[in-house]
């Protein structure tokens, strides 16, 4: 690692003020990306700001709404603890990694990391979530941008996650047993006003929407409706552990798994 300082603010305020003081500063969440990045040297901070000791962006609790509203400094054994309200979300996020990742990963890392494999997009933006930061809301639809890419400004933060909660909901996923990331994941979520279906793990263009199967299920929530629908290899990752086109061939699989499991 490079040298660096490490600030650990107790409020949101003062964690983006060190985040504005310099512009080699960065967040730091769980850290279960970043920390292996600077063990490489593949960045090269001058300051962390820890935001695991703000108590305002920890927990879970239930909105006004109904929604369940997550920290964005709560980490993935704490939703899987205390997220029942929203049964699929709790289950997503016990099966995050091992119990090491559990209890040091955050929801807010884990969204602003946007890792294409990762599990935590694919429940955001099935769900239709809004991701919340120190300046603003931003819709699931909006936040995503592509692999690591996301919707977030320098020196943004995201201080919770709000997720309204499904009729229905499952999420199922390939897991690449080295990794424990999805080979490829789907999150399936059936509202009163439709369906949402987001697939992580297989594009090239990270998470995304399969808008096909999103409106055959919308008309019929059941494993018969996505009967002949596919998608294509073409933008599909392919890797050592698995073509494009056997990506696109497990995408139809877990949507269909997700479906009986939520139905």
């Amino acid at each position: 690692m490079y040298n660096f300082d490490v600030v650990k603010p107790t409020r949101i305020a003062d964690a983006v003020k060190e985040l504005s003081d310099s512009t080699e500063s960065q967040p730091l969440g769980g850290g279960q990306t970043l920390i292996p990045t600077l063990k490489q040297r593949l960045a090269n901070p001058d300051k962390l700001v820890s935001l695991s000791a703000i108590d305002e962006m920890r927990g879970v609790c239930t909105g006004e709404d109904g929604s369940i509203c997550v920290g964005g400094a709560t980490n993935h054994a704490t939703v899987a603890a205390e997220a029942g309200g929203y049964p699929a979300l709790a289950a997503t996020a016990a099966h995050i990694g091992d119990p090491a990742v559990r209890n040091r990963g955050t929801i807010g890392g884990s969204l602003a990391n946007n890792d294409p494999s990762a599990c935590y997009p694919a429940a955001a933006l099935g769900s239709g979530a809004t991701i919340k930061t120190n300046a603003r809301e931003i819709a699931a639809d909006d936040y995503f941008q592509g692999m690591f890419a996301t919707a977030l400004d320098e020196g943004e933060i995201i201080t919770e996650v709000r997720f309204p909660v499904p009729d229905k909901a499952n999420y199922q996923k390939f897991v690449q047993p080295a990794s424990r990331f999805a080979l490829v994941g789907v999150f399936v979520a059936k509202y009163a006003d439709g369906v949402r279906v987001a697939i992580t793990g297989a594009s090239n263009d990270g998470v995304f929407r399969w808008t096909e199967a999103e409106a055959a299920l919308s008309s019929n929530f059941s494993v018969d409706a996505i009967d002949g629908l596919s998608l294509s290899g073409d933008n599909m990752i392919s890797d050592l552990h698995g073509t494009g086109d056997y990506r696109a061939h497990l995408c139809a699989v877990m949507t269909k798994r997700a479906v009986t499991a939520a139905a």
